[in-house]
């Protein structure tokens, strides 16, 4: 084999690996996000510090292997000859051949699959948490209006008067 053909080939291995990475981390967070939504029901604080944190320290380390993909990426556009933006797992796909084109292939449709997912339960966990974003607005502001002087009340005579005396809060102790 030509040197060439075997520093792409390695190249390719490596971001096969890297790709598994991803295929987990994908995997990972879907699992976060399901478990991120239930703490939420349950209103669980102590575990959703414990999860954020988590969280945050696995960022962290996920940075170096978005590192490593892109100069993947760099190295096989330069050794292909295309430009960085055209390099992609399709265009590598019909670059290689036998085993490693079927690797490539699998780990790109799972990650196609996996990003599918993964939009859709991001969706869903938007939407909770506007939802309950919406919901301790609703009941803040009903708490704080309750006891205000805003509500207008009228006599048999048909004057008007307006509530005082029905404080939500008593700020006795």
């Amino acid at each position: 084999m030509k040197p060439a053909v075997i520093k792409i080939e390695n190249k390719v291995d490596q971001l096969m690996d890297v790709l598994d990475r991803d295929i987990q981390h994908v995997q990972d967070t879907l699992s976060r996000l399901n478990e991120l939504r239930g703490l939420v029901i349950k209103r669980d604080d102590a575990s959703l510090g414990k999860l954020l944190e988590s969280i945050r320290s696995e960022t962290d380390s996920y940075k170096d292997i978005e590192s490593k993909r892109q100069s993947l990426r760099e190295e096989l556009a330069i050794a292909l000859g295309c430009d960085i933006g055209q390099m992609t797992l399709s265009r590598l796909e019909a670059e290689l051949s036998g085993g490693k084109k079927a690797g490539v292939t699998e780990r790109r449709a799972k990650l196609q699959t996996l990003a599918g997912k993964l939009k859709k339960e991001h969706l869903r966990t938007t939407m909770l948490l506007s939802d309950c974003a919406r919901f301790n607005g609703v009941l803040l502001k009903s708490v704080l209006e309750l006891g205000q002087a805003g509500t207008i009340t009228y006599s048999p005579s048909g004057s008007t008067e307006r509530q005082t005396d029905s404080a939500f809060v008593n700020l006795r102790f």
